[in-house]
Formats: structure tokens, C-alpha cells, sequence
């Protein structure tokens, strides 16, 4: 029989089962549930919807663009340059980037797995056999040259779609990290944002302390001076300077708190912690307030925030991994091919007679292990009922901060209001008291309560003031909307 006539029978048999195996693993379906994004029920409203008026405290400005960057809405160049550079230079941000760059390798690899693997190989050996083994063999003729040459394919038919439910979970979980990187440019920006509010508050609060103890040191010398005329007495002037001093003593607290957060800023955008330090020293005031705060339907909750996004994406992920796991149910078809040569000799290596080439369809079936499969189902299905308790709850928790942070920014501005009038009359009080003092129609003590209550009314006030603002980047970030899609720069980071 001549190798023409037998490769006609393979040829005969291998086209038909290649194309029909072909056609089955393109039409075939993918067992297991379909991701589905659970239907929870939210609330119509907020219970508490923020607003704020021009007279309340600090300048206010118009409503923000709830897609634009929200600390554009301060109009603080240098805040907006902080923002920008940690953008690009924070490490926490490269740690989460190089998450999300090997999460795309991994779905760039499973995605391989709908393919033919491909590979070649070569061997070539020379082998003596013993006297013993081929005994009255001459010498040379035990010797015995091998060399081979071949492409080895083999695919997997995804009859049942365990691959692509596989495919399915891995682009899934990608689109987590991706989530998992821009809610971490939420926490970067708000501890920004937030810090940078958070250093002009306490140079406010500074500028409070030393201007009252400006005003405690002239009453000192007022004091001072009655001893001398011997209208005074070494009580009122020892009273004096205890407030004076108490006064002062506020100052190293704030100053540290100032260099801290200054420090803090620093390491933000990629800096040593000294950075900033003469940059940020020169007190600026706080940054302006938005007139008012829309923030939407709850369930826009669902689009804006990044962590609720992740955590729907690893609940589609947990879904998908329950149909790879259904799948060993069912027969894993495998085809497989090999097209090569092989001789004795390397110069008849690639010789037609030296040709050798295999077609196979392998089975594989784990029926006779079926325990084992359906624990490793109900496993997944475990996995998938705590991703959607997960979550459930980062709706709710999502859904907490945002009435939460509403109602901080609310009641901050109310307390505000109250504030400034108790500020200006505790001002206003105290200039009384050193008239009625200087004039003598009142004593020492009530100069200085009126003067302790003056430093306590505005310390009061400069820090609900730097409250109310960062109560306004809460709700900014609870609502997380206007935030970048920026990744952090290679480059810069290179450069740092």
C-alpha cells in the first residue's frame, strides 16, 4: 500500500472531526449563572441635603460642576498643583498601578487559553548499546544516531465554556483592580485636599493665638504700668501674665501640628517630608466654600463610586468562576497535533520518508470523581453569596457616608453661623472691658475673662471654620464625583 493510499482514510476521518469539533465549540454555551447586578432597594433622597449661604462664614462660591475636578470649585492654585503632582508622584498610587498592570497581564494570559498552544522542539542523541544487550554486534554497530524535529499544537474544545468563564472572571477582576486604582486616587486627592485645608486651619488658628497674645501682652503692660503708679497690685499683674503665658502656650501645639501636616503633604506627592516645609509656611487663607451641594439620587452612587463598582466586579467574577467549576461536570475535549521529522541520520532529518505527523481527540472526564467537583461548585457558589453580601454592603456603607458626611457639612455651617456672632461679640466685649479698665469703671478680672473668652470664641470659630471646609470635601468625596481617570506617571515616578 502506498502512503498516498494511506493517508487518504486519516484525511477522511480527521477534516470532517476537526470541522465538526469546530462547529460544536463555536455554538457550544457556557455553563453556570450569568452575572446579573443584584436589584437593591435605595432611597428616592438623601434625608439630608447640604446647602450653604454666602453670609455663612467663609466666602462661598457657585455650585460645582459635579463632573469637574472638585477642588477647582476652592479656586487655590497651590491646592490645585498638590492635587495634580500627587496625581502623578504618589507611591501608593505606583504600588495600586503595578496591581492593576499585572491584573492585565493575567487577563492578557487567560484569554490565551481560547487558542491552540503551539510549540516546537528538536532533539538530536547519539546512543551505544552494550555487548551484553546485542551480543556479536561489532563495536560501531552498536552506536545509533536519533535526531528529531517537530510543531506540537494542541486546543481545548470550550464545549461547556469552562474557558471562557474563565476569560470571564479574570476581565472581571481586572476591572476590579482598575476600580480598586481610581478609589485609591479618591482616598489620595480627599487626604489632599483635605490636609491642605487642614494646615490653613491651623495657621488661622496660629494667627488667632498670636494676635491675642499681642492684645494680652498690652494689657500686661497696662497692668504693669498702674503697679508702678501704685494704682496695681503684684496679684493682677501675676493674674496678667498667667493668661499671657497660657495664651502662649498654645502656640508650639499648633506650630507642630503645622509641621506635621505640612510633612504629611510632602509624602503625598512623592516628596521628602521637608519639602514643602518653606513653600507652605507663609499662612494662606482657607479655601472658599461652594454655595450649595447637589448631590443627586442615591443610585447615582452606583456609577460614581469606584469601591462599589470593584466590589460589583468581583461579585461578576465569584459568578463566572461557579461556571468553571460547573464545567468539570462534563467532558473536557482536547485536540491535539504533531507534525515533525525523525531519523537516524541529521542529513535525512527533513527527508520525505523521514515525515511523521499524529491527529488525536483526547477525553477527559471527571465523572468518576463527581465528590470532588461539586464541593469545588458549592465552594464557588460560597465565594459568590459573600461577594454579594460584600457587596450589598458597600452599598450601604457607600450609601452611610454620604448621609453621614451631608450631615456633618450641614451642621458644621450652622455651628458656623453661631460662631462668627460669638466671636464678633466676645471682640467686641473685650474692647468694652479695656475701656471700662483704662477708665477704672471696671476691674482687672473682667478684662481678662473678657479677653480669655475672645481667644476661645475665635479658636472656636477658625476651627469649625477649617471643619466646615473639609466637611465639604467629605461630601465631595462620599459622592466621588469629578474625579480624574489620570494613572500615575512611570516617568515622574522614575524621577523621584
Amino acid at each position: 500500500m502506498s502512503e498516498s493510499d494511506i493517508r487518504k482514510p486519516v484525511r477522511a476521518v480527521a477534516r470532517p472531526l476537526a470541522a465538526s469539533l469546530l462547529t460544536l465549540a463555536l455554538a457550544a454555551c457556557a455553563v453556570g449563572p450569568d452575572h446579573v447586578r443584584p436589584n437593591l432597594p435605595l432611597p428616592d433622597h438623601y434625608s439630608q441635603q447640604a446647602g450653604a449661604t454666602p453670609e455663612q462664614g467663609a466666602t462661598a462660591r457657585a455650585t460645582p460642576d459635579a463632573n469637574a475636578p472638585f477642588w477647582d470649585a476652592f479656586d487655590d492654585p497651590t491646592l490645585s498643583r498638590l492635587v495634580d503632582e500627587a496625581l502623578v508622584a504618589n507611591h501608593d498610587l505606583r504600588i495600586a498601578l503595578s496591581r492593576y498592570d499585572r491584573a492585565n497581564a493575567l487577563l492578557r494570559g487567560a484569554k490565551f487559553d481560547r487558542f491552540p498552544t503551539v510549540t516546537a522542539s528538536a532533539e538530536g542523541g547519539e546512543s551505544r548499546s552494550s555487548a551484553d544487550q546485542l551480543p556479536g554486534v561489532a563495536r560501531g554497530d552498536r552506536d545509533v544516531e536519533s535526531y528529531r524535529a517537530g510543531i506540537d499544537a494542541s486546543w481545548e474544545l470550550d464545549l461547556f465554556g469552562r474557558v471562557r468563564r474563565s476569560v470571564e472572571s479574570q476581565r472581571a477582576e481586572t476591572a476590579a483592580t482598575a476600580a480598586d486604582l481610581e478609589a485609591l486616587q479618591v482616598a489620595i486627592v480627599g487626604e489632599v485636599v483635605s490636609g491642605y485645608v487642614e494646615l490653613r486651619g491651623l495657621q488661622a488658628r496660629l494667627q488667632v493665638a498670636r494676635e491675642n497674645a499681642d492684645n494680652q501682652r498690652e494689657t500686661l503692660r497696662l497692668v504693669d504700668a498702674r503697679l508702678e503708679a501704685g494704682r496695681g497690685t503684684e496679684f493682677d499683674t501675676a493674674r496678667a501674665r498667667a493668661q499671657l503665658e497660657s495664651t502662649l502656650a498654645r502656640v508650639p501645639a499648633l506650630e507642630a501640628a503645622e509641621a506635621v501636616t505640612m510633612h504629611r503633604l510632602a509624602v503625598l506627592t512623592g516628596r521628602t517630608p521637608d519639602a514643602l516645609v518653606a513653600e507652605l509656611s507663609t499662612p494662606r487663607p482657607l479655601p472658599a466654600l461652594p454655595a450649595r451641594f447637589d448631590p443627586g439620587a442615591p443610585g447615582e452612587l452606583l456609577r460614581r463610586r469606584p469601591d462599589i463598582r470593584a466590589a460589583e466586579e468581583r461579585l461578576h467574577a465569584a459568578t463566572a468562576r461557579i461556571g468553571v467549576a460547573t464545567a468539570d461536570l462534563f467532558p473536557r475535549f482536547t485536540l491535539g497535533g504533531l507534525i515533525g521529522s525523525q531519523a537516524i541520520d541529521s542529513d535525512a532529518l527533513f527527508e520525505r520518508d523521514s515525515e511523521t505527523r499524529l491527529i488525536a481527540l483526547g477525553v477527559d472526564w471527571s465523572f468518576l470523581d463527581i465528590g470532588r467537583v461539586r464541593a469545588r461548585i458549592a465552594a464557588a457558589d460560597a465565594d459568590a453569596e459573600g461577594e454579594l453580601a460584600r457587596y450589598q454592603q458597600t452599598v450601604l456603607r457607600a450609601l452611610e457616608d454620604t448621609e453621614n458626611a451631608l450631615v456633618r457639612y450641614a451642621r458644621a455651617r450652622d455651628e458656623d453661623a453661631h460662631l462668627a456672632r460669638a466671636a464678633a461679640d466676645s471682640a467686641r466685649a473685650a474692647e468694652l472691658a479695656r475701656i471700662r479698665f483704662e477708665a477704672g469703671a471696671a476691674d482687672l478680672f473682667e478684662v481678662l475673662d473678657a479677653e480669655r473668652n475672645r481667644l476661645q470664641a475665635q479658636d472656636a470659630l477658625a476651627d469649625v471654620r477649617t471643619r466646615s471646609v473639609n466637611g465639604a470635601v467629605g461630601v465631595y468625596r462620599s459622592l466621588a464625583g469629578g474625579w480624574p481617570s489620570r494613572q500615575p506617571s512611570r516617568e515622574s515616578l522614575a524621577g523621584r
